[in-house]
């Protein structure tokens, strides 16, 4: 089975940041994907901006050695490359003062009917400047867009006001809060599973789920970002945005349709819907961890406190949470969520864990009985798997055997997997909100996370240690067995 490529109208995709990490191992790489796929039509632009002192040819360089490094060799093309470069142009631009802006000014003009779209892959701190300069500078047009990444804030508060700060000069219908998990494959699957068949979604509701779990789990260390993670921690990195997006769309009611404010509207339902973590239930409801030295990929690796080269600090690089939705569609159905650094393996996926069967006709001989569960798998490998009870072939008798029914995207279509970003950079081109937070979406995600923090504080909630290349603190099994369930363990 191929994909179908539908090609996008010209853009300017402006990427502040252009020679930073994120342009260079992700967003290059993704549009060059998608100039191979043949969906950048002329004259599409891609022009890097950034203090660096650059020309046009020194960008292209720097995006040659980047799709070098990022772009796996069977894919890395000399002639897709060279055409690819050929798009690509630089200004050197300072977000908080007048240089360079007129520069970058009459290189749009150049293509003033085409959509631009501006992408922030810098600090947020530097949102508002670079706004309030896009602004000021007449580059705003009808066919404008911008594009954020997270974090929005460290809080309620602060998110608020870059919001508002955003807002001054863009209307949410051109503001692209980007969660890069939202453009995985296996996540829009989910709402394929859901909405495309009529096998899952009769059977999605309390009265035959047992359990929902999420985990986002990572085994690499700070990769070079202490500055920053030590003071956000896994709640503010991954929990409020990442793992609370993939439980809306679990949880989320059928939307009318899949456009975008519909899709939003039934996922705001969910966040509003969660059960308060506060002072009174943050014990009995959370686990924070911190890794130590341990062994990870084959060899030793340090702990967070020696990564980080600073003494003490009770900055959480593991969370455990048992959520709850208060609403009829999931009352009494905890969802799991848990994310850590340092952790056994690089692994992101949900399990929706069926409730057993209430009786069962056969003898002790047939063996055990295992409730059904549908696992979807987000990276590595994505795809999805359905457990289910069958009887183990042969003669003897009637034994029963827990086996799964595979769906792996790589073995089922014949094109390479694209990345999240290639599916999502262009829908912002092509206007496309669905897979993007909407301002509400934000503020009531930190309205649920703001008092978890503060419970933690009130609370004096220390991080529990665990060794790195494990699974986190023992506090996160017994978290989930006081409930009579155990993690799932990946296949």
């Amino acid at each position: 089975m191929s994909q179908i490529i539908i090609p996008v109208d010209p853009f300017d995709y402006v990427v502040f940041g252009g020679t930073g990490d994120l342009a260079e191992r992700k967003l290059l790489p993704a549009l060059y994907h998608r100039q191979v796929a043949g969906q950048l039509t002329d004259p599409t632009r891609i022009i890097g901006a950034s203090r660096s002192e650059m020309d046009h040819e020194g960008f292209r360089n720097f995006a040659r050695d980047a799709l070098k490094q990022h772009v796996k060799p069977e894919d890395y093309h000399d002639d897709d490359v060279e055409a690819f470069l050929q798009r690509l142009y630089y200004v050197a631009v300072d977000a908080r003062s007048d240089r360079g802006w007129p520069e970058l000014k009459a290189l749009l003009e150049e293509g003033a009917e085409r959509i631009r779209a501006f992408y922030l892959a810098v600090g947020p701190g530097l949102f508002g400047d670079i706004s309030e300069r896009i602004r000021s500078n007449g580059l705003v047009t009808e066919q404008t867009r911008i594009v954020v990444e997270k974090p929005i804030g460290r809080d309620l508060q602060s998110a608020q006001a870059l919001n508002e700060t955003i807002g001054e000069v863009f209307v949410e219908e051109q503001i692209y809060r980007i969660d890069h998990y939202l453009g995985k494959e296996t996540v829009q699957n989910l709402m394929a599973l859901r909405f495309a068949n009529a096998l899952y979604e009769p059977l999605w509701n309390s009265a035959h789920i047992d359990h929902v779990q999420i985990t986002v789990a990572e085994s690499v260390g700070l990769e070079g970002r202490a500055g920053y993670y030590d003071k956000a921690g896994a709640l503010r990195d991954m929990v409020q945005n990442h793992l609370v997006q993939l439980l809306c769309l679990v949880a989320m009611e059928p939307p009318a349709s899949m456009e975008a404010e519909a899709v939003r509207d039934e996922k705001l339902k969910v966040l509003r819907s969660l059960k308060p973590i506060n002072e009174d239930n943050a014990d009995t409801t959370t686990v924070r961890g911190q890794y130590k030295a341990g062994a990870s990929a084959g060899g030793a690796v340090k702990g967070y406190l020696q990564e980080l080269e600073g003494g003490v600090s009770n900055t959480e690089t593991f969370v455990a949470i048992k959520a709850e939705i208060n609403n009829w569609r999931w009352s009494g159905v905890p969802f799991y969520l848990r994310t850590g650094k340092r952790m056994s393996e690089r692994i992101s996926e949900i399990v929706v864990a069926f409730k057993p069967i209430p009786h069962s006709i056969f003898g002790s001989s047939a063996g055990r009985i295992t409730a059904n569960k549908l696992v979807m798998r987000l990276q590595p490998d994505e795809g999805v798997k359905q457990w289910i009870m069958i009887k183990d072939p042969g003669p003897g008798g009637m034994r029963l055997k827990h086996v799964s029914l595979d769906m792996s995207f790589a073995e089922s279509f014949e094109e390479r997997n694209p990345d999240a970003y290639e599916r999502l950079l262009l829908d912002v081109i092509r206007c496309n909100q669905t897979l993007f937070m909407r301002r509400d979406e934000v503020e009531a995600a930190w309205k649920w996370v703001d008092p978890i923090l503060t419970a933690w504080e009130e609370n004096g909630q220390t991080v529990q240690p665990y060794t790195a290349g494990t699974w986190g603190p023992s506090q996160a099994i017994a978290l989930i067995e006081r409930d009579g369930r155990t993690w799932h363990e990946s296949d």
